[in-house]
Order: C-alpha cells, then sequence, then structure tokens
C-alpha cells in the first residue's frame, strides 16, 4: 500500500470511528487486549470507556478494576463478546490468531505493533484518532519527545568509544538478551550506552556466556528482579568489568524497558541513570 493511499485509508478509517462514536451516540466501549495499549488508552483519559482488558494489564491501577477477558496470548472471546464492546486492540504476531477469530466473529479488532520509538509515537496518535482523543494523543507524544531529547542531549558529544558497554540480560536459562531491532536496544543507544548484543540475529536471542565474556559489558542490567547475586556468582565472569565494578542493576521495572507504551520514556530516564550514574 502506498503511503498516500495508506494515509487515504487510515483518514477513511478514523472518519468512520468518528462517525460511529460522535458524542450523540452512546459512549465507546473498548476492550484492550495488550498492556502497553491499556496504558496507552488510560493516558488518553479513556479510562470508562475502557470496559475488558487482559489478565497482564496491570497499569494504571484502574485497570486492574476491569472485567479481565483472558492471557494476552489467549483471550476469551466468549467473555469479550458479551461486554459488547465497539472496537477491540490487539497487538502483533504473537496474537495474531486471537485477532483473526475475533474479526470472523464480526468484531471490530484494531491492531496496534510498534517496533520503535517513532513507531510507538505513530500509534499513540492513531489510537487517538480513533477514538476521538487527537488533541491527548498529541500532547502525550510532545512530551514523550520532549523528555527524550532531554536525555540525548546528555550524551549526544560523548564519542563512542567512551560510551558504557551494556548487557541486557532479558533472563537467565537459558540466557536471553535484546539486540538489533528491539525497544532496549534502542533505549540502551538513546540513553548513551552500547548494547554490546546489538549484532544479534534476532531482536530478542538466546546469547552465550561466551559472548557475554568477549563482549566485556560495563554495565549489567537485569528485567527481571532478584538476579544480581546470580550474575556476581557465575563461573567465570568475575573479570567481566560490571562484575568487577558491582554495576548489575536489577532495580528498573520491567515493563518501563519491555512494554511499549507512554512510560518507556520513564524507562530510558532510568537506564541513563544507571549508565551515569
Amino acid at each position: 500500500m502506498s503511503g498516500r493511499v495508506g494515509k487515504l485509508y487510515r483518514s477513511l478509517v478514523a472518519a468512520a470511528f468518528l462517525f460511529l462514536f460522535s458524542p450523540c451516540r452512546a459512549a465507546l466501549r473498548i476492550v484492550s487486549l495488550a498492556p502497553a495499549t491499556t496504558e496507552i488508552l488510560f493516558a488518553l483519559g479513556l479510562d470508562q470507556e475502557v470496559v475488558g482488558v487482559s489478565l497482564y494489564c496491570d497499569h494504571p491501577l484502574q485497570a486492574r478494576t476491569k472485567a479481565k477477558v483472558g492471557t494476552f496470548s489467549r483471550p476469551d472471546a466468549e467473555k469479550i463478546l458479551l461486554l459488547k464492546p465497539d472496537v477491540v486492540f490487539g497487538t502483533g504476531h504473537e496474537q495474531a490468531p486471537a485477532v483473526n477469530a475475533l474479526r470472523r466473529l464480526k468484531l471490530r479488532v484494531v491492531v496496534s505493533d510498534p517496533a520503535d520509538l517513532i513507531g510507538l509515537y505513530d500509534s499513540i496518535e492513531e489510537i487517538g484518532r480513533l477514538t476521538g482523543r487527537e488533541k491527548e494523543a498529541s500532547a502525550l507524544v510532545e512530551q514523550m519527545k520532549r523528555r527524550v531529547e532531554q536525555v540525548t542531549a546528555r550524551t549526544r558529544t560523548i564519542p563512542e568509544e567512551r560510551r558504557p558497554k551494556v548487557f541486557v540480560e532479558v533472563w537467565h536459562t537459558p540466557l536471553m538478551t535484546a539486540g538489533n531491532g528491539s525497544f532496549v536496544d534502542e533505549l540502551v543507544r538513546l540513553a548513551g550506552g552500547v548494547n554490546i548484543a546489538s549484532g544479534a540475529p534476532r531482536p530478542y536471542s538466546f546469547f552465550t556466556a561466551e559472548e557475554v565474556l568477549q563482549g566485556r559489558p560495563d554495565c549489567v542490567i537485569l528485567t527481571y528482579p532478584g538476579g544480581e547475586d546470580r550474575v556476581l556468582n557465575r563461573l567465570g565472569w568475575s573479570q567481566v568489568p560490571a562484575v568487577l565494578n558491582h554495576r548489575i542493576y536489577d532495580d528498573i521495572d520491567p515493563s518501563l524497558i519491555l512494554r511499549p507504551g507512554p512510560r518507556i520514556v520513564e524507562g530510558l530516564e532510568q537506564i541513563q541513570k544507571r549508565l551515569y550514574p
């Protein structure tokens, strides 16, 4: 689909939504299947319109009071139908079977699956258009961009050879990390670090202990709590700079850096504080 045709299509879809959900009609009813999208919806002031969420939609606190419609990968179609939603928001590849099944039930399903910050900004703007919250969406995106600029301005002039090398440990058994094409890789770079796994073949990949030793990271960031001792006591890791200098961080809320929602800029700020204490 060409850019011009794509823009026209999105405009027609947005116009249809605005017509369907105009003030003279009943309030919009939304079901969100993805935690990140739920956070976006609440950030746009759609607290009352959200009537159902997945079991993993835990932020903000109000989201926990909404009707639960199943897990992230296995939403319950019957529960969703009972809520009579005007629109269901889903996300990428893992939810594709559920999205297709819901569409076969004649439900309106919108997929939001950003791959980077620019894509996230576009997703927020698109959700704003589809829900009549264009002004709020634009304000949110501008606020996020300002905070990102404040972060990047602090380290923009630091040459790459002086930037700390970083290993982000997504999981420990087996060892898994975030590489090129992931939000995590982008956050590390914007925070002023160098991701030693940026050359990994996929956004999230298995990584060997030998690769970590060869990369000699100055900082290790864990996306799960309570793992510092595990890293410090690993056989053969005693000479890794991050271990030698006790720069192992497991205190960043994983949802801030793994969940592509409005709070990802807070994750960026938290990463920079660890890289440049």
